[in-house]
Protein backbone atom coordinates (compact mmCIF):
# COMPACT_ATOMS: atom_id res chain seq x y z
CA UNK A 1 0.00 0.00 0.00
CA UNK A 2 3.18 2.52 -0.41
CA UNK A 3 1.63 4.30 -3.15
CA UNK A 4 -1.53 5.60 -1.30
CA UNK A 5 -2.57 7.41 1.87
CA UNK A 6 -3.65 5.28 4.72
CA UNK A 7 -5.45 6.34 7.59
CA UNK A 8 -2.34 5.34 9.46
CA UNK A 9 -0.58 8.57 7.66
CA UNK A 10 -2.62 10.84 9.77
CA UNK A 11 -2.03 8.86 13.31
CA UNK A 12 1.11 10.97 13.95
CA UNK A 13 3.30 7.64 14.08
CA UNK A 14 5.67 6.15 11.58
CA UNK A 15 4.01 6.70 8.90
CA UNK A 16 3.08 10.25 9.66
CA UNK A 17 6.67 10.94 10.29
CA UNK A 18 7.24 8.95 6.49
CA UNK A 19 5.25 10.93 5.01
CA UNK A 20 6.57 14.35 5.95
CA UNK A 21 10.28 13.28 6.26
CA UNK A 22 10.01 11.35 2.66
CA UNK A 23 7.23 12.95 0.59
CA UNK A 24 7.12 16.55 2.18
CA UNK A 25 10.33 18.11 3.05
CA UNK A 26 12.71 16.60 0.21
CA UNK A 27 10.39 18.78 -2.00
CA UNK A 28 9.93 22.02 0.26
CA UNK A 29 13.13 22.06 2.47
CA UNK A 30 14.35 25.35 4.02
CA UNK A 31 16.50 26.21 7.26
CA UNK A 32 12.71 26.86 9.16
CA UNK A 33 10.97 24.35 7.99
CA UNK A 34 13.06 21.70 8.68
CA UNK A 35 13.48 22.45 12.18
CA UNK A 36 9.92 20.61 12.32
CA UNK A 37 9.09 22.39 15.64
CA UNK A 38 5.65 23.11 16.37
CA UNK A 39 5.84 26.93 14.88
CA UNK A 40 8.52 28.76 12.57
CA UNK A 41 10.11 31.90 13.85
CA UNK A 42 11.37 34.66 11.87
CA UNK A 43 12.74 38.30 12.28
CA UNK A 44 10.55 40.75 10.64
CA UNK A 45 10.48 44.47 10.76
CA UNK A 46 7.86 46.96 10.08
CA UNK A 47 4.33 46.74 9.01
CA UNK A 48 3.15 43.37 8.31
CA UNK A 49 0.15 41.80 6.04
CA UNK A 50 -1.29 38.33 7.07
CA UNK A 51 -3.91 36.25 4.81
CA UNK A 52 -5.29 32.65 4.81
CA UNK A 53 -7.46 30.98 1.84
CA UNK A 54 -8.99 27.09 1.53
CA UNK A 55 -8.70 25.46 -1.86
CA UNK A 56 -11.03 23.04 -3.10
CA UNK A 57 -10.95 23.20 -6.48
CA UNK A 58 -12.93 20.25 -8.28
CA UNK A 59 -10.35 18.89 -10.47
CA UNK A 60 -7.46 18.98 -8.59
CA UNK A 61 -5.59 19.00 -11.52
CA UNK A 62 -7.01 21.10 -14.57
CA UNK A 63 -5.05 22.43 -17.70
CA UNK A 64 -2.38 25.07 -16.96
CA UNK A 65 -1.84 24.13 -12.80
CA UNK A 66 -3.48 22.06 -10.20
CA UNK A 67 -4.39 22.49 -6.53
CA UNK A 68 -1.04 22.76 -5.18
CA UNK A 69 0.10 25.52 -7.85
CA UNK A 70 -3.30 26.86 -7.37
CA UNK A 71 -2.94 27.09 -3.39
CA UNK A 72 0.26 29.20 -3.62
CA UNK A 73 -0.60 31.89 -6.28
CA UNK A 74 -3.62 32.38 -4.42
CA UNK A 75 -2.20 33.13 -1.25
CA UNK A 76 0.78 35.30 -2.28
CA UNK A 77 -1.83 37.24 -4.77
CA UNK A 78 -3.90 38.48 -1.99
CA UNK A 79 -0.31 39.52 -0.21
CA UNK A 80 0.33 41.52 -2.91
CA UNK A 81 -3.22 43.07 -3.20
CA UNK A 82 -2.59 45.15 0.09
CA UNK A 83 0.74 45.96 -1.58
CA UNK A 84 3.05 43.90 0.51
CA UNK A 85 5.90 41.71 -0.51
CA UNK A 86 5.13 37.97 -0.07
CA UNK A 87 7.71 36.10 2.68
CA UNK A 88 6.73 32.98 4.17
CA UNK A 89 3.46 30.74 3.84
CA UNK A 90 1.87 27.11 5.63
CA UNK A 91 0.89 24.73 3.60
CA UNK A 92 -2.15 22.30 5.60
CA UNK A 93 -2.96 18.99 3.86
CA UNK A 94 -6.23 17.39 4.35
CA UNK A 95 -5.94 14.43 2.28
CA UNK A 96 -8.21 11.24 2.00
CA UNK A 97 -7.57 7.80 2.69
CA UNK A 98 -7.01 6.45 -0.58
CA UNK A 99 -5.15 9.54 -2.32
CA UNK A 100 -2.54 8.38 -4.97
CA UNK A 101 1.05 9.21 -3.36
CA UNK A 102 2.52 9.92 -6.57
CA UNK A 103 -0.13 12.36 -7.64
CA UNK A 104 0.69 13.93 -3.77
CA UNK A 105 3.90 14.20 -4.60
CA UNK A 106 3.00 15.93 -8.18
CA UNK A 107 1.07 18.26 -6.17
CA UNK A 108 4.05 18.91 -3.69
CA UNK A 109 6.50 19.87 -6.54
CA UNK A 110 3.59 22.46 -7.88
CA UNK A 111 4.12 23.57 -4.65
CA UNK A 112 7.86 24.03 -4.61
CA UNK A 113 7.75 25.51 -8.44
CA UNK A 114 5.17 28.20 -7.67
CA UNK A 115 6.57 29.40 -4.69
CA UNK A 116 10.40 29.38 -6.14
CA UNK A 117 8.16 31.55 -8.96
CA UNK A 118 6.94 33.75 -6.20
CA UNK A 119 10.26 33.77 -4.05
CA UNK A 120 8.24 32.94 -0.96
CA UNK A 121 9.08 29.82 1.58
CA UNK A 122 7.14 27.11 3.21
CA UNK A 123 7.85 27.62 6.46
CA UNK A 124 5.10 25.78 8.59
CA UNK A 125 2.56 22.96 7.40
CA UNK A 126 0.17 20.27 8.80
CA UNK A 127 -1.40 16.92 7.29
CA UNK A 128 -3.98 15.24 8.22
CA UNK A 129 -6.42 12.52 6.62
CA UNK A 130 -9.86 11.14 6.72
CA UNK A 131 -11.98 8.23 6.44
CA UNK A 132 -12.49 7.80 2.43
CA UNK A 133 -15.84 9.34 1.73
CA UNK A 134 -15.37 12.67 4.38
CA UNK A 135 -12.98 14.80 1.54
CA UNK A 136 -12.95 15.22 -2.41
CA UNK A 137 -9.64 13.82 -2.30
CA UNK A 138 -7.37 16.72 -1.06
CA UNK A 139 -8.62 20.04 0.32
CA UNK A 140 -4.82 22.15 0.61
CA UNK A 141 -5.09 25.23 3.57
CA UNK A 142 -2.43 28.05 3.09
CA UNK A 143 -1.62 31.12 5.13
CA UNK A 144 0.54 33.61 4.09
CA UNK A 145 3.11 36.59 5.75
CA UNK A 146 4.38 39.32 3.61
CA UNK A 147 5.82 43.13 4.42
CA UNK A 148 4.31 46.48 3.54
CA UNK A 149 6.63 49.25 2.46
CA UNK A 150 6.76 52.58 4.49
CA UNK A 151 4.30 54.90 2.60
CA UNK A 152 2.10 52.23 1.08
CA UNK A 153 -1.45 52.65 1.18
CA UNK A 154 -3.53 50.10 -0.54
CA UNK A 155 -6.90 49.17 -0.10
CA UNK A 156 -10.84 48.67 -1.44
CA UNK A 157 -12.10 52.28 -0.02
CA UNK A 158 -9.40 54.40 -1.74
CA UNK A 159 -10.87 55.03 -5.26
CA UNK A 160 -11.50 58.51 -5.94
CA UNK A 161 -13.47 60.03 -8.68
CA UNK A 162 -11.16 60.64 -12.02
CA UNK A 163 -8.98 57.29 -11.23
CA UNK A 164 -8.47 54.90 -13.82
CA UNK A 165 -9.41 51.20 -13.81
CA UNK A 166 -6.71 48.95 -15.42
CA UNK A 167 -7.53 45.12 -15.99
CA UNK A 168 -3.94 43.00 -15.97
CA UNK A 169 -5.22 40.79 -18.56
CA UNK A 170 -8.21 38.55 -20.50
CA UNK A 171 -10.80 37.14 -17.82
CA UNK A 172 -12.24 34.27 -17.55
CA UNK A 173 -9.61 31.82 -18.41
CA UNK A 174 -9.69 29.85 -14.93
CA UNK A 175 -13.40 29.37 -14.68
CA UNK A 176 -13.67 28.31 -18.60
CA UNK A 177 -10.49 25.78 -18.17
CA UNK A 178 -12.15 24.34 -14.15
CA UNK A 179 -15.27 23.73 -16.30
CA UNK A 180 -13.92 22.24 -19.81
CA UNK A 181 -11.90 19.83 -17.85
CA UNK A 182 -14.72 18.93 -15.35
CA UNK A 183 -16.82 18.31 -18.27
CA UNK A 184 -15.01 17.13 -20.59
CA UNK A 185 -15.05 19.92 -23.18
CA UNK A 186 -12.97 20.21 -26.42
CA UNK A 187 -12.21 23.41 -28.04
CA UNK A 188 -10.61 24.55 -31.43
CA UNK A 189 -8.34 25.97 -29.06
CA UNK A 190 -7.21 24.93 -25.74
CA UNK A 191 -8.32 27.33 -22.76
CA UNK A 192 -5.61 27.14 -19.80
CA UNK A 193 -6.00 28.49 -16.20
CA UNK A 194 -4.33 31.85 -15.74
CA UNK A 195 -3.02 30.66 -12.18
CA UNK A 196 0.13 32.78 -11.63
CA UNK A 197 1.61 34.58 -8.67
CA UNK A 198 1.59 38.57 -9.45
CA UNK A 199 3.91 39.61 -6.81
CA UNK A 200 6.68 40.31 -9.14
CA UNK A 201 3.74 42.28 -11.64
CA UNK A 202 2.52 44.31 -8.13
CA UNK A 203 6.01 45.22 -7.57
CA UNK A 204 6.84 46.79 -10.72
CA UNK A 205 3.89 49.18 -10.52
CA UNK A 206 4.54 49.85 -7.48
CA UNK A 207 7.80 51.15 -8.69
CA UNK A 208 6.10 53.33 -11.54
CA UNK A 209 3.49 54.66 -9.03
CA UNK A 210 2.90 55.84 -5.58
CA UNK A 211 -0.72 56.54 -6.82
CA UNK A 212 -2.18 53.25 -6.86
CA UNK A 213 -5.49 53.54 -4.65
CA UNK A 214 -6.52 49.83 -4.79
CA UNK A 215 -5.66 46.28 -6.21
CA UNK A 216 -7.88 43.47 -5.94
CA UNK A 217 -7.68 39.50 -7.63
CA UNK A 218 -10.85 39.11 -9.71
CA UNK A 219 -11.28 35.51 -8.76
CA UNK A 220 -14.53 33.72 -7.69
CA UNK A 221 -17.17 35.93 -8.98
CA UNK A 222 -15.10 37.66 -11.49
CA UNK A 223 -14.19 40.97 -12.84
CA UNK A 224 -17.99 41.99 -11.90
CA UNK A 225 -18.00 41.46 -8.51
CA UNK A 226 -14.86 42.61 -8.09
CA UNK A 227 -15.93 46.06 -9.42
CA UNK A 228 -19.05 46.08 -7.13
CA UNK A 229 -16.71 45.14 -3.95
CA UNK A 230 -14.54 48.39 -4.98
CA UNK A 231 -17.86 50.66 -5.85
CA UNK A 232 -18.96 49.67 -2.62
CA UNK A 233 -16.16 50.02 -0.31
CA UNK A 234 -14.80 53.24 -1.80
CA UNK A 235 -18.21 54.48 -2.31
CA UNK A 236 -18.45 56.05 -5.53
CA UNK A 237 -19.18 54.81 -8.85
CA UNK A 238 -17.20 52.79 -11.44
CA UNK A 239 -18.07 52.92 -15.82
CA UNK A 240 -16.11 50.55 -17.69
CA UNK A 241 -16.17 50.04 -21.70
CA UNK A 242 -16.73 46.44 -23.18
CA UNK A 243 -14.59 46.67 -26.24
CA UNK A 244 -11.86 47.31 -23.83
CA UNK A 245 -11.73 44.35 -21.64
CA UNK A 246 -9.20 41.50 -22.70
CA UNK A 247 -10.97 38.25 -23.75
CA UNK A 248 -9.34 35.53 -25.52
CA UNK A 249 -11.62 34.31 -28.44
CA UNK A 250 -11.61 30.86 -27.27
CA UNK A 251 -12.63 31.52 -24.04
CA UNK A 252 -15.83 34.27 -25.72
CA UNK A 253 -17.07 31.49 -27.76
CA UNK A 254 -16.95 28.58 -24.75
CA UNK A 255 -19.25 31.23 -22.97
CA UNK A 256 -21.72 31.79 -25.51
CA UNK A 257 -21.84 28.12 -25.62
CA UNK A 258 -22.51 27.30 -21.87
CA UNK A 259 -24.81 30.72 -21.28
CA UNK A 260 -21.92 32.36 -19.30
CA UNK A 261 -21.14 36.11 -18.91
CA UNK A 262 -17.02 36.36 -18.73
CA UNK A 263 -17.86 39.13 -16.57
CA UNK A 264 -18.77 36.67 -13.76
CA UNK A 265 -15.91 34.14 -14.53
CA UNK A 266 -13.26 32.93 -12.05
CA UNK A 267 -9.64 34.20 -12.86
CA UNK A 268 -6.86 33.35 -10.86
CA UNK A 269 -3.63 35.14 -12.39
CA UNK A 270 -5.29 38.84 -12.79
CA UNK A 271 -5.74 42.32 -11.12
CA UNK A 272 -7.51 45.09 -11.29
CA UNK A 273 -5.85 48.54 -10.20
CA UNK A 274 -7.81 51.98 -9.43
CA UNK A 275 -4.65 54.53 -10.16
CA UNK A 276 -4.96 58.21 -10.04
CA UNK A 277 -5.33 59.67 -13.66
CA UNK A 278 -2.09 60.93 -14.18
CA UNK A 279 -0.45 57.65 -13.40
CA UNK A 280 -2.30 55.60 -15.13
CA UNK A 281 -0.17 55.16 -18.63
CA UNK A 282 2.75 54.89 -16.43
CA UNK A 283 1.84 51.71 -14.69
CA UNK A 284 0.13 50.75 -17.51
CA UNK A 285 3.40 50.87 -19.18
CA UNK A 286 5.34 48.78 -16.34
CA UNK A 287 2.42 46.60 -16.20
CA UNK A 288 2.43 45.33 -20.09
CA UNK A 289 6.31 44.73 -19.04
CA UNK A 290 5.91 41.70 -17.08
CA UNK A 291 4.80 38.14 -18.36
CA UNK A 292 1.74 38.22 -16.62
CA UNK A 293 0.68 41.82 -17.92
CA UNK A 294 1.41 41.75 -21.18
CA UNK A 295 -2.76 42.11 -22.29
CA UNK A 296 -3.05 44.63 -19.68
CA UNK A 297 -5.31 47.72 -20.96
CA UNK A 298 -6.65 50.66 -19.28
CA UNK A 299 -11.10 49.86 -18.86
CA UNK A 300 -12.86 52.16 -17.52
CA UNK A 301 -12.90 54.96 -14.76
CA UNK A 302 -14.46 56.28 -11.51
CA UNK A 303 -16.88 58.71 -10.99
CA UNK A 304 -18.61 60.25 -8.60
CA UNK A 305 -22.39 59.32 -9.63
CA UNK A 306 -23.83 56.73 -9.08
CA UNK A 307 -22.46 55.84 -6.11
CA UNK A 308 -21.57 52.03 -5.23
CA UNK A 309 -22.67 50.56 -8.72
CA UNK A 310 -21.25 49.99 -11.57
CA UNK A 311 -22.49 50.52 -15.31
CA UNK A 312 -20.61 49.38 -18.47
CA UNK A 313 -21.01 51.14 -21.87
CA UNK A 314 -21.62 48.65 -24.95
CA UNK A 315 -20.22 48.04 -27.85
CA UNK A 316 -23.78 48.97 -29.55
CA UNK A 317 -23.11 52.86 -27.18
CA UNK A 318 -25.59 51.64 -24.77
CA UNK A 319 -25.25 51.65 -20.99
CA UNK A 320 -26.13 48.75 -18.92
CA UNK A 321 -26.10 47.94 -14.99
CA UNK A 322 -22.98 45.78 -13.74
CA UNK A 323 -24.15 43.80 -10.72
CA UNK A 324 -22.80 41.47 -8.47
CA UNK A 325 -22.81 37.98 -9.11
CA UNK A 326 -25.84 35.98 -7.38
CA UNK A 327 -25.66 32.56 -6.99
CA UNK A 328 -22.85 30.65 -7.75
CA UNK A 329 -21.99 30.34 -11.53
CA UNK A 330 -19.57 27.43 -10.26
CA UNK A 331 -19.07 25.77 -7.53
CA UNK A 332 -15.70 24.57 -6.25
CA UNK A 333 -13.69 26.65 -8.59
CA UNK A 334 -10.64 27.70 -6.05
Amino acid sequence: MDDVILLAHGSGGRLSHDLVQKKLLPSLSNIMLSKLDDSAVFDASGRLAFTTDSYVVNPIFFPGGDIGRLAVCGTVNDLSMSGARPLYLSLSLIIEEGFSVSELERIVGSVKAAAEEAEVEIIAGDTKVVHHGQADRLFVNTSGIGIVAPGTDISGANARGGDKVILSGTIGDHGIAIVSQREGLKFSVAVESDCAPLSKLVAGMLEASHNIRCLRDPTRGGLATTLNELAGQSDVGIVIEEERIPVQSSVRAACEMLGFDPLYVANEGKLVAIVDADDAEKVLAEMRRNVYGGDAAIIGEVTESHRGTVLMRTKLGSSRLVDMLSGELLPRIC
